[in-house]
């Protein structure tokens, strides 16, 4: 049963940073707007696996930390009327007259426009492929850092070759008494940048390798037995901790079992340049969604956010006067 007032002009599935950052600026254009958040808390993937991270990508903030983002952006989010459903998962949305139904597992509510902006979807990161690796899940072997604290004064490995891998490990060196990088390549396919930073560090690079084997030690340890790419030659790193990051794996089924989908491909929703989707007034924003050229930054999809909602403003209101520059906008507080 639908809920009472429950129709919207715009629905955004999805609470990290991108859906956050739309749900207020649709508030600065006074769309009746609501956030869908399957988590208990806002915040998304930045939240939930990488609340030490430091961020760099954000205009007029030469880092801050994940958790310090998604703490400005909640206060950002206070000025508008937004409303916020947690511990909602959208499990189908269905074409109706005045546009969409969309159908958690708490009711049902109609929508004129839709932004999704689930980032990566559900938080399945691409586990260690050693037989034994489940033994250590949670005790000295994780897929992301959420607490600095446990890894000080430790000898860590880190398992990666991407940006985040390379953040973590930078991240982890404040804190750990030692850090090894390991990548199967030679060359890290990160930004230049923190590659550079990599170098000047004291991290050891273990390249090209592949972790083989893991072996509790009587100590607590671990004996992470380690394979040369292309060769037999192994050797043995002894370590407290391990964090693996070798991304995520795509999640595509959620989504398609709904009565109407936008078309994805390999857990990314296609879109325009404009975050249009294949479905009329359906955008797509951030991480899971895809057009040629795009880097897939935070700072990429607080520029998404704007462009999307004023184009489903355009949709349903075409004689409403959009904003002319952002200096011309007001906050809620501010029009009292």
């Amino acid at each position: 049963m639908a809920e009472t007032d429950s129709n919207y002009d715009i629905t955004i599935i999805g609470g990290g940073p991108a859906g956050m950052f739309a749900g207020f600026y649709a508030g600065l254009r006074n769309a009746k707007t609501q956030i869908i958040e399957s988590l208990s808390e806002l915040g998304g993937q930045v939240a939930a696996l990488y609340p030490e991270k430091t961020i760099l990508d954000v205009g007029g903030y030469p880092q801050i930390k994940a958790r310090q983002l998604v703490d400005q952006l909640e206060k950002q989010l206070q000025d508008a009327k937004t409303t916020v459903k947690l511990n909602q998962t959208v499990i189908d949305v269905a074409k109706d007259e005045n546009g969409y139904q969309v159908t958690t597992n708490k009711g049902t509510t109609t929508t004129k426009g839709i932004i999704i902006a689930t980032g990566v979807g559900a938080f399945n990161p691409r586990k260690l492929a050693v037989k034994n690796s489940d033994d250590f899940e949670g005790k000295s072997l994780f897929y992301s850092v959420k607490n600095l604290a446990q890894f000080k004064d430790k000898t860590v490995l880190v398992a990666g070759g991407g940006d985040a891998a390379i953040d973590e490990a930078l991240l982890l060196k404040s804190v750990a008494k030692k850090v090894y990088l390991l990548h199967r390549r030679d060359k890290f396919r990160a930004m230049e940048s923190s590659v550079d930073k990599l170098i000047q560090s004291a991290i050891e690079p273990v390249t090209p390798y592949l972790i083989n084997g893991l072996t509790q030690l009587d100590n607590g340890q671990v004996k992470v037995e380690v394979k040369k790419m292309k060769t037999d030659d192994m050797k043995d790193l002894v370590v407290d901790k391990i964090v693996v990051n070798y991304g995520f794996i795509a999640q595509d089924d959620a989504l398609n079992k709904w009565t109407n989908h936008p078309e994805t491909s390999r857990g990314t929703i296609n879109v325009t340049a404009s975050g249009l989707t294949d479905l009329d007034n359906v955008y797509a924003i951030g991480d899971v969604s895809k057009y040629e050229g795009k880097q897939p930054l935070i700072a990429t999809a607080f520029g998404e956010a704007p462009i999307a909602v004023n184009a489903i403003m355009k949709h349903i209101y075409p004689d409403r006067r959009g904003p002319v520059h952002s200096t011309s906008m007001q906050s809620a507080k501010s029009r009292g």
